[in-house]
């Protein structure tokens, strides 16, 4: 199917806008660190309904000893110290400024793909990029705290947002290169199985538990954790993997990466959030951007 990676691209940034407002109210609630392990929790047992309906096992079949090895370092990565090094980066400087830092990911993800996979893009495909980046960069700019002012940042949260979208790249570039032409959510399944068990290690040795059961025994936590783990470790991660087998990382990454726009409308809809003429002009540049990508 001719652009099958750039549409799976775009509907990934779509799930991410569902997901990210799910796990956002749920970790208000009971904090990132139990969502983290739930969702990756529920997005296995997604994953294994998927596989024993496609492949006949609840978990992944036919996945050769590369792709074993390659979508585990992946899931450690992208999952575990990706996310871990995020959700910190959160706390220290703000969603604004940490989303500013990770609208990086596709620059690194195709230096990293060309470095490790051989992958070049082409003058227009560099062009419909830089576009796009720039679009998602003014939105993410204008975006304000509850306050009304500019959320201020500190080095070392800056550090662990470039960490945590060095992270995503990483992992993402690493999930192709072990994926091949694999089934997309059977490789998904493998990248969760691993950090499931990273994060894992880090709720006991948190001693996290008691907010774990906390979660649990919320009914309206665990809805949020459930519709986000189905847009995002679920179906959203799936596609992105879809989107890497069949266009260049860097492009599919900046396609998967235009959420900060996406998630305009949603916001302003549902959470009351103002929408300033920065966020709509941004919003046009990076759809701009993105149609320069598919007519390149």
């Amino acid at each position: 199917m001719p652009l099958l990676g750039e549409i799976a691209a775009l509907a990934t940034a779509a799930c991410w806008v569902v997901s990210s407002l799910s796990f956002q109210s749920a970790g208000r609630r009971v904090g990132s660190l139990p969502v983290n392990f739930l969702r990756l929790l529920l997005a296995f047992s997604l994953l294994g309904l998927y596989t024993l309906t496609v492949q006949g096992s609840f978990f992944p079949a036919g996945a050769s000893p590369h792709a074993w090895l390659w979508l585990s370092f992946s899931g450690l990565v992208g999952f575990v110290f990706g996310d871990l090094f995020l959700f910190k980066a959160f706390v220290e400087v703000g969603a604004r400024l940490s989303m500013l830092v990770m609208a990086s990911v596709p620059v690194q993800t195709t230096i990293i793909g060309y470095l490790l996979l051989g992958e070049t893009i082409g003058p227009i495909g560099l062009l419909g990029m830089a576009v796009t980046l720039a679009g998602i960069a003014l939105v993410i700019l204008g975006r304000r705290n509850g306050a009304g002012t500019p959320q201020t940042g500190t080095r070392r949260g800056i550090g662990y947002a470039f960490l945590g979208a060095l992270g995503q790249a990483v992992g993402y570039v690493l999930s192709k290169y072990g994926m091949g032409d694999y089934d997309p959510f059977a490789a998904t399944q493998i990248r969760v199985i691993t950090g499931a068990v990273g994060f894992t290690l880090i709720v006991t040795l948190r001693g996290a538990w008691p907010r774990v059961g906390q979660a649990l025994r919320d009914a309206g936590v665990m809805s949020r954790i459930s519709a986000g783990a189905f847009f995002g470790p679920f179906l959203g991660v799936s596609l992105s993997l879809l989107a890497a087998q069949h266009t260049a990382t860097g492009i599919a990454a900046t396609l998967a990466g235009t959420t900060p726009v996406l998630i305009l409308a949603p916001a302003r809809l549902l959470l009351k959030e103002p929408i300033g003429w920065r966020e709509v002009l941004g919003a046009l540049i990076a759809v701009t951007g993105a149609a320069i990508i598919f007519l390149r």
